[in-house]
């Protein structure tokens, strides 16, 4: 290269040298994308006889499935349906993400995403959501789920947690009766839902949201009743609320009609209120 005073440099080019580094670094950013992929997947645990099943490339034989998302939700199936011990517990989802953090240590009854099979039905199951899914993890978790059960004349129903603060009308008074539920459904669903559906322009997130799209897309009866609620943690009335959801399944399922108050104290949170001055 030459100077502006005629002198000639020995000047070596860094195009390649830069280019190397540029894909080291691509490759570098490609390992670190895969190992985060690999940590944030959702990863199935089943019991052994239906692992042994899907092994074999055999489908779950599923008449009716029941996914309560939320801790009101969950709660609600854990006051009304699991206390008659007619249920199993056959698997469990693990995943990791910012909000959701890996249970080690806990079995399948005590992860936040568990499954349950009805012992006087096998075909009839149950799963209880209380953790958060990721939206690069809500496509995981609907495919397979969905993809160890049989499709045909599967019925799915969907328990939601909201916020009415969330909720949209030009008429607010109606939000002084909350809890109270809405409903959204597939085109395959052919029944009647036990509430009005969700006015526009509310739309329904999450969970409930991707398997609803999954079912419409396959073509699955699907219905979410969305129960919007003014308390923000695990409430008896709110969870009362969805009684008429599974009051429509008939004999599919057993609600208990009267829980005990001593399970209402275990799943139910007494919110005491404080004065901001003394504790």
């Amino acid at each position: 290269m030459a100077t502006f005073f005629g002198e000639v440099l020995s000047v070596y080019s860094r195009a390649v040298e830069e280019d190397d580094e540029e894909l080291d670094e691509n490759e570098e950013d490609k390992e670190i994308r895969r190992e985060l992929e690999e940590k944030r997947e959702v990863k199935l645990h089943w019991s052994p006889e239906i692992s042994e099943s899907l092994t074999s490339g055999n489908q779950l034989q599923c008449s009716d499935l029941i996914l309560a998302v939320g801790h009101n939700a969950a709660r609600f199936l854990s006051v009304y349906v699991l206390t008659s011990e007619n249920w199993d517990a056959v698997g469990h989802a693990s995943m990791w993400n910012e909000r959701s953090r890996p249970e080690t240590g806990l079995t399948g009854g005590e992860s936040a995403c568990v499954f349950y099979r009805y012992k006087n039905n096998p075909s009839v199951l149950m799963c209880q959501v209380t953790c958060y899914v990721a939206e690069d993890q809500l496509f995981q978790w609907t495919e397979k789920v969905f993809g160890c059960l049989q499709r045909r004349q599967l019925n799915v129903t969907v328990l939601s947690d909201s916020s009415v603060a969330e909720y949209k009308t030009a008429d607010y008074l109606c939000c002084s009766s909350a809890p109270f539920l809405r409903s959204l459904h597939t085109g395959a669903f052919h029944g009647q839902p036990v509430c009005r559906s969700l006015e526009q322009p509310n739309i329904i997130t999450g969970l409930p949201a991707a398997v609803l799209n999954h079912c419409e897309v396959h073509r699955i009866a699907t219905v979410v009743y969305q129960c919007y609620s003014d308390v923000t943690g695990p409430d008896s009335v709110t969870m009362e609320t969805f009684k008429p959801a599974l009051t429509k399944l008939g004999e599919s399922i057993q609600l208990d009609p009267s829980p005990s108050i001593d399970i209402l104290r275990k799943f139910a949170r007494t919110t005491n209120i404080q004065s901001n001055l003394y504790i």
